[in-house]
């Protein structure tokens, strides 16, 4: 008897040993990325990447509204620099050949703004470049552009408290490593961590933690490791389940793939961009859950702002008393933020944001400094409070009068076509669209209440885009002539709608060159024109794969196998649950128990009506019925399996697997799962 499973290097023969079981076991679990395969590159010129006249004239009409020659802004990016690494490049951990950061690619950032580049974004790229550690106040310093957000170190009585070590190992090593060699001097004493904050759940703003201090030096130190309540169940979960749909667009969103030069990506307005390098968690050990709590850290008073559900669904802000300074997180920053981002994620509450911003305005009304978890700081509490009303305002703005449109009857295309920003919001640099935008935010409000569905029956069961694709190229009278109203409709200069027409026409007919060409050159435009860094990333992305294909691979999970580590195990199933196939799976009724030897923790899963369960068994819940096999492993061995790491010399003579029971009933439940992938077609039919 032979039994096909999900991987084809393969098969399952009549079993005859323990230790072959075991292969066939890990390599049917269905938990392994693989790679979709890649079209054939269609070649491109720089004069066709050029930005055309019209491009052109549209970004100096943006230069002609904004008052882009404002000094503000970066007297205060460069106020208090210490120093500045003359080379800021950081090598991969896994892969020393590999670079997880390279500021000098940057270095094209100077200057008046190219033709294929936004000014405005440009100003924020200039902006985002300026990079080093900085001095925010004496006793408070800040380390920018060695990741995506920032690292802020405060001075404590016996060692440094770390605000946010960013998003990957590597970077944050390199990070407190340069601060600690620059502070040495001032603070020959102190040059230990003793306490770590978390400001919210996104991973570059814990990411790198084990970069900079292990479990067990927290463990032996008893060091305070601070989160708002909710952290870990948020930072774990939120990509678990839809986390190989997030990676793949995340590399669209921050342009992963892109070059760095004024044809590709220059900035993601939030900050250069992440840092795809080794990324960690710790489980903090006291959590924020009101507004105010009052503590004092290694002899700091800090009185936190408990805001969940603004930015991240687990977040605080806090400020600290005696510097008179206001820690905004993410809930504030120097540009307008996403109530709904290009990753994928669930959408924010427009107007509960904006009350948090208002609450903090008042709490800490005397606040003198303000800095936070991206961007540069600012000085003058005037100028602070005139921050955080422009701040408030651009969430309630958009969400009032996006609710407002909503109730007269207008959908969320046209609601985010006729909505713009007062002009004294519209003004102020750090109410632009350079990560989130008014568009997408208007939709973001308008999904929030009302969902996906604009109430017209014409939109109620649409066609699928293929189906619909080549109606219209049908309509249109064929490839030919629609081809020549979109090239028509390009050299006007209307990108939007040669782009909706060339849609059709590759979704349609995939393989024509001409079609793919043109669509990558009006994706080029609305990319240079693009104020925001994810639409420019999205749009120059888009183009780069029409002309070169889908990528064969995307982001490597076993960068997050610290992560894992730390992710509850029933998360694992609920991914697992998502990999069914539900068309094999219709007749079966498999029970399988999966014990964690190392855990003293057992889990029941099984399918019933197509689909799979899972629970935690324990003696106040025994598993009923009959159960099939019971496969007895190792926490870290599993979380191996998932990220490929234990191959089959691994576990074939592994101590730390055993089964139990029917082993073909095994074999046979794991082989109805199937193998996700880290890469799949976006802008070519699948």
């Amino acid at each position: 008897m032979t039994i096909k499973l999900p991987f084809p290097v393969l098969h399952v023969r009549p079993i005859r040993d323990q230790h072959r079981l075991n292969a066939a076991l890990l390599l049917s679990a269905g938990l392994f990325l693989t790679a979709c395969g890649q079209t054939d590159q269609i070649s491109v010129s720089n004069d066709e990447r050029a930005a055309t006249a019209i491009t052109i004239q549209a970004n100096r009409q943006v230069a002609e509204q904004l008052n882009l020659n404002d000094q503000q802004d970066f007297a205060d990016a460069r106020r208090g620099l210490i120093a500045s690494p003359d080379n800021l490049q950081v090598a991969s951990l896994a892969d020393p050949a590999t670079k997880v950061w390279d500021m000098p690619a940057y270095g094209f950032v100077q200057g008046d703004a190219p033709d294929s580049v936004n000014p405005s974004l440009w100003r924020q790229a200039q902006l985002n470049n300026i990079h080093g550690l900085f001095e925010v106040t004496p006793g408070i310093y800040q380390l920018r552009g060695f990741d995506l957000s920032n690292m802020t170190l405060i001075k404590g009585d016996s060692g440094w408290i770390v605000v946010d070590p960013i998003t990957a190992k590597e970077t944050a090593r390199t990070a407190l490593g340069f601060a600690m060699q620059q502070l040495a001097e001032r603070y020959p004493e102190t040059q230990n961590i003793s306490a770590i904050l978390f400001t919210h759940s996104h991973i570059d703003h814990f990411g790198g933690v084990l970069g900079i201090i292990s479990q067990q030096e927290i463990a032996q130190g008893n060091i305070p490791v601070i989160a708002p309540a909710g952290f870990m169940e948020e930072a774990t979960s939120e990509n678990i389940i839809a986390g190989t749909a997030m990676s793949r667009r995340a590399v669209y969103m921050y342009g992963k793939n892109l070059t760095r030069d004024e044809f590709g990506h220059v900035d993601s307005g939030l900050g250069k961009g992440p840092a795809f390098g080794e990324f960690s968690i710790v489980e903090p050990n006291q959590l924020i859950s009101a507004t105010p709590t009052d503590l004092t850290i290694d002899g700091v008073q800090f009185q936190f702002q408990y805001t969940p559900e603004s930015e991240a669904p687990a977040e605080f802000t806090f400020y600290l008393p005696q510097y008179k300074a206001f820690c905004g997180g993410e809930v504030v920053s120097r540009n307008m933020h996403n109530l709904y981002t290009l990753r994928g994620a669930k959408v924010r509450d427009a107007l509960k944001w904006s009350a948090y911003i208002e609450e903090a305005r008042t709490l800490f009304a005397d606040a003198e400094i303000y800095f936070a978890s991206h961007h540069w700081p600012m000085w003058g509490t005037e100028r602070i409070q005139t921050f955080l009303k422009q701040q408030r305002d651009t969430y309630k703005f958009i969400h009032d009068q996006t609710v407002r449109r909503m109730n007269q009857g207008m959908t969320p295309g046209e609601i985010a076509e006729d909505l713009a920003l007062p002009d004294s919001l519209a003004q102020a640099f750090s109410s632009r669209g350079y990560y989130g935008t008014v568009k997408h935010n208007a939709r973001a409000v308008y999904q929030n209440y009302l969902g996906w569905y604009d109430a017209n029956p014409a939109h109620l069961d649409p066609l699928p885009d293929p189906q619909r694709a080549a109606g219209y190229v049908t309509l249109a009278g064929g490839a030919a002539p629609l081809l020549e109203k979109a090239q028509h409709a390009f050299d006007e200069g209307n990108y939007r709608w040669s782009a909706e027409l060339l849609n059709h026409l590759v979704f349609a007919e995939p393989d024509n060159s001409a079609a793919r060409k043109l669509l990558a050159r009006n994706y080029d435009q609305l990319g240079y024109q693009a104020e925001s860094g994810p639409w420019r990333d999205v749009y120059l992305t888009a183009a780069l794969e029409l002309r070169t294909g889908t990528p064969e691979t995307g982001i490597n999970i076993a960068t997050m196998k610290d992560m894992l580590l730390q992710t509850p195990v029933a998360n694992f199933f609920d991914t697992l649950a998502v990999r069914l196939k539900a068309e094999d799976a219709a007749d079966k009724n498999w029970r399988i128990k999966i014990h964690f030897t190392d855990l003293n923790e057992s889990h029941l899963l099984w399918i019933e009506n197509a689909v799979l369960h899972h629970r935690q068994l324990n003696t106040a819940t025994p598993a009923e019925g009959d159960i099939n096999a019971t496969l007895n492993l190792t926490h870290p061995l599993f979380i191996s399996m998932l990220i490929g790491e234990a191959g089959l010399k691994d576990t074939l003579f592994s101590d730390d697997l055993t089964i139990d029971g029917s082993k073909l009933d095994l074999v046979r439940f794991f082989s109805l799962f199937e193998k996700p992938a880290t890469s799949f077609a976006i802008v070519l039919p699948d």
